[in-house]
């Protein structure tokens, strides 16, 4: 079966979080789906089939190592850029809108080619921002992250559950020097947020060397077996939406960009902007680049 390989959120190889993608994965038996990706021991893969819909681009289907997920940003980013630079899914044209079909819903995802293998792709959140149930206090998420409470923002911007078709838990920094130094000790994880709504934790701090509207973030999820990821569109679609609601102003479109990936040696830049319309986020996007790293073959057992 042939797949292709991609670093997402990044313009170069080898930066970025890396991607398995099986253009017609027809052929491959259900039961197949998770032992393969477990076999690339990336954060996700994706299994790519024919459209129900004609008018659809394709639908597509995303897996962790641990389980099949409804929906993920840079799987979704970054096949959309595949199709785009080799399956000829433009028809030609070097932009346009490719509609794919997640568990979630249908996602579009505007697409550009920039250049040989590489490509700039723009999803559109199936869902808008949910706040979900109340979260642990400061005290018990510092001990979680291996800091002092005094690290974590309170106020308006205390942690809280969000999800925009992935749930996360977001716990805002103060400093980036904290983001680096936070460690989750997974003991106590799985004594709090193992069975909790968002057991996912995304934590963030504003990043003033790269502009006003810049963060710095790190994503843990060690109940799906990604201890770090390096970069998490799902994650900050859900953040930047959740962002928007603590925007004063009730109309707008409202925009940051995120470096996620910086600790881990694969660094990622994510582009996320929110509409809001009469006080409601009305519309939550996520852009970066893909570059095509490789393609290859995978053999499947005799049945």
């Amino acid at each position: 079966m042939r797949y292709l390989t991609l670093d997402v959120f990044t313009a170069t190889p080898f930066g970025g979080n890396q991607l398995a993608v099986f253009p017609d994965a027809s052929g491959i038996p259900e039961e197949l789906l998770l032992p393969i990706t477990r076999e690339f021991n990336f954060s996700e893969v994706t299994f790519v089939y024919p459209a129900k819909d004609a008018a659809h681009t394709r639908t597509v289907r995303i897996f962790t190592p641990e389980k099949e997920m409804p929906f993920a940003g840079h799987p979704t980013i970054g096949t959309a850029a595949a199709l785009a630079l080799v399956e000829g899914a433009l028809g030609g044209a070097t932009q346009g809108t490719l509609t794919l079909d997640l568990k979630i819903g249908t996602v579009p995802v505007d697409v550009r080619v920039e250049g040989d293998g590489l490509a700039w792709a723009e999803l559109s959140a199936a869902k808008m921002p949910e706040i979900g149930p109340s979260v642990p206090t400061l005290n018990t998420l510092a001990e979680i992250l291996s800091l002092d409470a005094k690290d974590l923002v309170g106020g308006s911007l205390s942690p809280a559950a969000v999800s925009c078709g992935y749930p996360f838990l977001m716990v805002p920094l103060k400093s980036v020097d904290a983001v680096r130094r936070a460690r989750v000790r997974v003991d106590l994880w799985e004594q709090t947020l193992k069975r909790s709504w968002a057991p996912e934790i995304l934590v963030a701090a504003r990043d003033a060397e790269h502009g006003e509207q810049a963060w710095h973030a790190r994503m843990f999820a060690p109940g799906i077996n990604v201890p770090e990821d390096p970069a998490t569109g799902s994650a900050i679609a859900a953040f930047g939406g959740w962002l928007a609601t603590k925007e004063s102003k009730p109309d707008g479109e409202f925009a940051w960009t995120v470096r996620q990936g910086i600790e881990m040696g694969r660094p990622s830049l994510l582009e996320v902007r929110a509409t809001k319309v009469g006080g409601a986020v009305t519309a939550v996007k996520v852009a970066g680049r893909a570059v095509l790293t490789g393609e290859g073959r995978l053999r499947l057992p005799a049945r």
